[in-house]
């Protein structure tokens, strides 16, 4: 096992779960991954698991803290946490709902300033800015002009 099937095992078995063919699957589609919709998941998992059971795994997983989503409009992508990653925020495209993951010490640094300054003592926390990607942005700026 790898230290993060080993990290999963553990978070599993700490809640009194076990660690199955079928979690593990679903893990390792995951990790290493950049942000992906349940539609995506499903497909990766090419029929090895049904559509029911991997909701109700994901649906485990963001209870224990494997997993969050990352809400894109009405829709969401799921990623593994900073348990199993490194930190980071994301830059969400509101047009092809691209998302870039950033890694600033200085957000990091102004967000403990700003809880410093307003006497809150931070958790967790998770920053999605929204607009449009350099594509999609080019798309936008000339459909302005064509209307």
């Amino acid at each position: 096992m790898t230290t993060a099937e080993n990290i999963l095992s553990t978070l599993l078995k700490d809640h009194g779960y076990s660690i199955t063919s079928q979690r593990l699957l679903v893990f390792n589609l995951l990790i290493g991954q950049e942000p992906m919709t349940m539609h995506e998941l499903i497909d990766r998992t090419n029929g090895k698991i049904d559509r029911a059971s991997i909701y109700r795994i994901i649906g485990l997983f963001d209870q224990i803290g494997i997993t969050q989503r990352l809400n894109i409009g009405w829709k969401y992508k799921i990623e593994l946490t900073d348990k199993f990653a490194e930190h980071h925020h994301h830059l969400t495209c509101l047009n092809c709902h691209k998302v870039i993951p950033i890694n600033k010490n200085e957000l990091e640094d102004f967000i403990a300033q700003l809880a410093t300054v307003q006497g809150f003592t931070p958790i967790d926390h998770q920053v999605e800015i929204q607009g449009y990607c350099q594509n999609c942005s080019k798309k936008v700026t000339k459909a302005k002009l064509l209307n």
